[in-house]
């Protein structure tokens, strides 16, 4: 070494550290397009009929990837893909609509912000169909054939708000991971908690429910009750359509209904070739303080088969409070009106039992509010929330009206 000139030295050490810059110059650029390859796109946009008017719960996705979500009640969506789906057709579809396909390539390049579905004009009012109770009954008898009934994976997005006296007071969000084998079964398989957060807690009374609101959700479900047909009256109460499909509109009233009728009633919307229930709504009625109505939305996913896309529920009651809260807030009787408004809404749809994984599956029956989960505040930042909906802002602009406390922080303090 001591023969060596210090400047051949000095070079040396120079194309050393040159060749070392390059080196880590590639590895870099390598690891830049490898994270790109990897990185999520999300696109988003309005979905609107020819008069510009907004299509709520419409379907968003590509049906082969097991890929979609739902436009919320402004007809805006959001979805998150990864760049093996540029190539891929997103699909758009709408009861009462044509369907639409756009490669998803086509969507970003040509910075779409409006999806205009053009309706899908039926002529079958003039047709006599078969009766009514046998497309019910039939409708009922290939719900296998029609809907998603092996083990699957519904990853959603669950929302409870608590209301009383026209106010909501407190709310619950659940990322569930939720184990079904589809309407055929009368119950859902194992639900996992994966994540969870709760605002402050305004209440006055405290109502509960006897297990978490995802399970009344699926006990409601009329497709699941195992329900008697002729136990119905039924009625034709229109046509629609649907993916090409032509759609007739039943509502069914039990028998022996005695009390409100026209207020207690099951609509199903069912497709004329396939029999598939494409849409659901439920009324139950007792008093004005004393009812229910739900709403299911399935789309096509796996095989073309039908899986739950979109649901929500509002539920009034009274509630008894104690004569110290009467007195507190000037109220006459010791019961204040209150309701629950339930919405979810599937993310993600997984078939694959290998990929199927629930996370912190709960066995015992609380209230949704009553579990305590770990919050997580980067998870939520990370994952592509839906749009939000007329449901989700009504709930935060009234628990943010109480105190004058951005959800936010009370996210950040109720939660630990």
């Amino acid at each position: 070494m001591s023969n060596i000139e210090p400047v051949a030295i000095l070079n040396f050490k120079q194309r050393t550290h040159k060749n070392l810059q390059l080196i880590c110059g590639l590895i870099l650029m390598c690891l830049s397009y490898a994270t790109l390859a990897q990185e999520n796109i999300t696109i988003s946009g309005k979905i609107i009929d020819e008069s510009g008017d907004p299509i709520p719960y419409a379907a968003v996705g590509i049906p082969q990837q097991y890929i979609g979500t739902s436009s919320n009640d402004e007809g805006k969506f959001q979805l998150s893909l990864s760049q093996e789906n540029i190539a891929d057709s997103l699909e758009v579809s709408s009861i009462g609509f044509s369907t639409l396909k756009i490669k998803v390539s086509d969507y970003i390049d040509q910075n779409i912000s409006e999806i205009v579905l053009k309706e899908e004009v039926t002529a079958l009012d003039a047709v006599v169909i078969m009766d009514v109770e046998d497309v019910v009954k039939n409708a009922l008898k290939k719900l296998r054939k029609t809907a998603y009934s092996s083990k699957h994976q519904l990853d959603m997005l669950y929302r409870r708000s608590s209301v009383e006296n026209g106010k909501t007071r407190f709310m619950v969000e659940h990322y569930l991971n939720v184990i079904d084998y589809g309407p055929t079964d009368v119950k859902l398989d194992e639900i996992g908690i994966a994540e969870g957060r709760k605002s402050a807690d305004y209440r006055f009374a405290f109502k509960k429910q006897p297990a978490h609101a995802v399970n009344i959700m699926a006990q409601i479900n009329p497709l699941r009750q195992n329900i008697y047909v002729r136990d119905y009256v039924w009625e034709k109460q229109g046509y629609t359509s649907y993916d090409g499909e032509d759609i007739v509109i039943v509502q069914g009233t039990k028998e022996n209904q005695k009390h409100h009728p026209k207020q207690n009633w099951i609509k199903f919307y069912i497709g004329l070739d396939t029999y598939a229930v494409y849409r659901i709504e439920v009324s139950r009625f007792a008093s004005p303080i004393a009812n229910l109505n739900a709403v299911y939305i399935y789309k096509k996913g796996p095989e073309g088969k039908l899986v739950l896309s979109y649901h929500n529920r509002q539920a009034n009651f009274s509630t008894e409070i104690s004569a110290i809260k009467q007195n507190q807030l000037g109220l006459q009787k010791p019961r204040v009106q209150s309701s629950y408004r339930h919405e979810a809404i599937v993310l993600n749809i997984k078939t694959d039992r290998k990929e199927i994984d629930p996370q912190n599956i709960i066995y015992d029956k609380m209230d949704i509010g009553d579990y305590e989960i770990t919050y997580h505040p980067e998870f939520w930042k990370s994952i592509s929330m839906p749009p939000e909906t007329e449901f989700y802002l009504k709930s935060v602009k009234e628990l943010e009206s109480i105190y004058g406390v951005p959800l936010e922080k009370q996210f950040e303090a109720v939660n630990k």
